[in-house]
């Protein structure tokens, strides 16, 4: 048990450098200047360090939670580390960004977040009245709510995370192997879903600007949405493996389209009541007063059918 603690905090320690790099290249420059140059400001270092530093606190922790809560030792950690995380990215949202010509004009690091959503979109041949339309197309006037696209991404990660290293760690320790299938299969959902996230960071998936993206940025886009879905039921099938089918394989497969169908109203939030477009014509062009488009309720159907062939091959083994 000792050993897989061990690993467990050293394996997640490791895995966070970056994020921690980040996160304390910010708080120091906060403590020196009380701001942030714009031009040594982590564009993710929000949700990226929060969601670190939570998880870190609930793997350290998880010896004494187990003692403690037993058999709601996870339930307690991920409500635990879902609050760590919210005081983290709160914390870091409000800590101000610096342009200096002049004279020194601050931002919140939350404002300057989302200015940087915005940016790749922009281009400098652009007329004024051009970029205007651009911005708000894409973000609208300025309004906090297109955070909740990133909320859903990091708590979803939390969880799957949480439920990989408790998981594990109960398993070794009552020796029960039941969920050891679906804990694999979640740790290799968790660990895909965070690589997408991290690719999305550098490349933003090669968006250009335009609603209507290219082929390579909807085939990126919709792996996204469909594999985010998956980690989320798989999540909800590792606690339900062996039971009836309609409990441990369709009950997590609603899930799965649902957090599937959240991710793409979060994404309308960022996009003030937009949705990005997979191409043109009947297929892609959203249906009148839903916004989705038969394309995007595919999507979300197909991140049902997903997840219920690999839990129904699951539980079929088990």
């Amino acid at each position: 048990m000792k050993k897989y603690y061990f690993l467990s905090v050293i394996g997640v320690l490791l895995a966070s450098f970056y994020p921690l790099k980040m996160g304390t290249q910010v708080i120091c420059d906060i403590i020196r200047d009380g701001y942030v140059l714009q031009q040594n400001y982590p564009k993710y270092v929000i949700p990226y360090t929060p969601i670190s530093i939570a998880i870190i606190v609930g793997v350290l922790l998880m010896p004494l939670i187990i003692h403690i809560f037993k058999k709601y030792a996870l339930l307690f950690s991920s409500a635990f580390s879902s609050a760590i995380f919210f005081v983290a990215e709160l914390i870091f949202e409000n800590m101000l960004v610096a342009t200096v010509t002049e004279t020194v004009v601050t931002t919140t690091i939350e404002g300057w977040q989302s200015f940087m959503c915005i940016s790749p979109y922009i281009s400098e041949t652009q007329t004024t009245t051009e970029t205007q339309r651009v911005v708000d197309f894409f973000i609208g006037d300025y309004s906090p709510t297109f955070k909740i696209h990133f909320y859903i991404i990091s708590i979803v990660l939390i969880l799957a995370f949480l439920n990989c290293f408790y998981g594990f760690y109960q398993m070794i320790k009552h020796k029960d192997h039941r969920r050891l299938k679906p804990l694999i299969l979640q740790s290799v959902s968790a660990v895909f879903f965070l690589a997408l996230c991290i690719f999305a960071c550098f490349t933003a998936f090669f968006r250009t600007g335009d609603i209507v993206v290219s082929p390579l940025s909807a085939f990126l886009m919709i792996l996204f949405f469909i594999v985010f879905g998956i980690t989320m039921g798989i999540y909800t099938g590792s606690f339900l493996i062996g039971r009836k089918t309609i409990f441990s394989v369709i009950i997590p497969s609603i899930v799965s389209s649902i957090i599937t169908l959240v991710m793409y109203i979060g994404e309308m939030f960022l996009l003030s009541g937009h949705l990005y477009r997979f191409g043109q014509g009947f297929f892609f062009d959203g249906i009148p007063h839903i916004i989705l488009a038969p394309v995007d309720i595919a999507v979300i159907i197909a991140s049902y059918v997903l997840t219920h062939i690999i839990l129904h091959f699951t539980n079929k083994t088990e």
